[in-house]
């Protein structure tokens, strides 16, 4: 599915206009949070899943600290 949107400035901040259909189809309403993640493909929307958002921080945080042990293991 592909849909246009626009980008509009609100305050000194920026918001994109999300159709009906995709606010449905994401299960969110007005107010809701929302996670935005950079992929190979582009930036992915998703609902924002508190758990998960706390997941991938810790994980981040390992990786970091294991750079050299994880580079080791991948060779």
């Amino acid at each position: 599915m592909t849909v246009e949107t626009k980008v509009i400035k609100v305050g000194d901040s920026f918001a994109v206009i999300l159709p009906k259909e995709i606010m449905a189809k994401l299960c969110i309403e007005q107010g809701d949070k929302m996670s935005l993640v950079k992929t190979a493909e582009g930036i992915m929307i998703t609902s924002y899943d508190a758990q998960h958002s706390k997941q991938m921080e810790l994980a981040s945080k390992v990786m970091l600290e294991n750079r050299k042990m994880l580079e080791k293991l991948a060779e």
